[in-house]
């Protein structure tokens, strides 16, 4: 069969090829509705598909760009490809999705694939490693945005979520409602993301004049996070409130709490970061943080695609606010004891 070319739609629509042009480029703000129509009715006729490799040699891009996101095991990581590539899908843009798992190395790597398939530009959800490869991109005008985490010193833009804020506010939640042995458990300290929140709990009880206790702040690895909530359960005085730090932490939080029967809010508050399923249809609902996981994803992809076009674009924080969804196992006024 013959190719159907843009001088074919033309002289179908009665119109010139360039005016084809920007109709399939999507620049026809001031093209007429009649003639939008013609040219419609003539690409679905003829059966004309737009020659994506020869629009990418004309435009010098290759019309990709690679995503690397850092666990796609939590929901965000979920939230956000999507979000991403519904942006880009609307300016026929393709995404390339990679995994990096928190791993240094393997974040390198897919840099490196990504770039060999000459991606136009790379969001990434970033380790705190890999400075000087991030640094040799900005060198080169490669268009970079962070999302959820920065890297200090690093000038490229970032969109986060205020995570001090945030926690403190939660953390102050349990404080007015009386509780004074309140946990915090997150992955290791090695992202921005982990280390603030750890600061705007550390902040929220320095403010209540309330003492820091090492035995209830636990920053480790999922697989410890049931032992470290069995060594508080034989605290003389546990905790009585719980703030897990993500989704992965809720799911083994709440392995343990089954395990031992312990009563959620009686006994033992709980709150996590995240708006995930788990929490709504946990008996009771949990109390979540919840971040604008798809808002933010929209905006990074924004961000790149002003720089692709060479649009000015500050090296910044682009900062979201997350709100807190009161629930019902938050919700106990003051303990006298905790079991957990």
């Amino acid at each position: 069969m013959k190719t159907v070319t843009i001088k074919d739609v033309a002289r179908k629509a009665g119109v010139s090829p360039s005016t084809v042009s920007q109709y399939v480029n999507k620049r026809y703000h001031y093209m007429g509705e009649k003639t939008k129509k013609k040219v419609a009715e003539a690409i679905e006729e003829l059966g004309f598909h737009p020659n994506t490799v020869a629009r990418s040699l004309k435009q010098k891009k290759t019309l990709t760009i690679g995503v690397i996101i850092s666990n796609i095991l939590h929901r965000y990581s979920t939230v956000v490809s999507r979000s991403i590539e519904d942006y880009c899908y609307n300016y026929e843009y393709h995404t390339i999705i990679c995994n990096a798992d928190d791993d240094p190395e393997k974040e390198q790597k897919y840099v490196e694939m990504l770039l060999a398939k000459q991606i136009d530009g790379l969001i990434v959800v970033p380790t705190n490693h890999n400075r000087e490869l991030y640094q040799s991109l900005k060198d080169r005008n490669i268009p970079v945005v962070f999302l959820d985490r920065y890297i200090e010193g690093l000038e490229i833009p970032t969109v986060v979520v205020d995570n001090l804020k945030i926690t403190e506010q939660a953390i102050n939640h349990w404080i007015e409602a009386g509780h004074s042995r309140i946990s915090l458990i997150t992955a290791p300290l090695k992202v921005s993301t982990r280390i603030e929140r750890v600061e705007g709990y550390k902040q929220a009880l320095r403010r209540a004049e309330l003492p820091i206790e090492d035995a209830y702040l636990h920053h480790v690895k999922m697989k410890d996070v049931q032992d470290v909530c069995r060594q508080m359960l034989e605290l003389e005085q546990p905790p009585t409130a719980i703030l897990a730090a993500s989704d992965l932490v809720l799911v083994e939080l709440v392995k343990f709490i089954k395990q031992e029967h312990i009563q959620v809010p009686d006994e033992l508050a709980l709150m996590v970061f995240d708006e995930v399923h788990l929490a709504e249809l946990h008996e009771p609902p949990i109390t979540t943080i919840n971040q604008p996981f798809y808002e933010m994803g929209q905006k990074a992809a924004s961000l790149l695609m002003d720089m692709i076009d060479h649009k000015p674009v500050e090296d910044k924080k682009y900062e979201f606010e997350a709100t807190i969804n009161i629930r019902e196992s938050s919700e106990t006024k003051l303990l006298n004891k905790g079991v957990l």
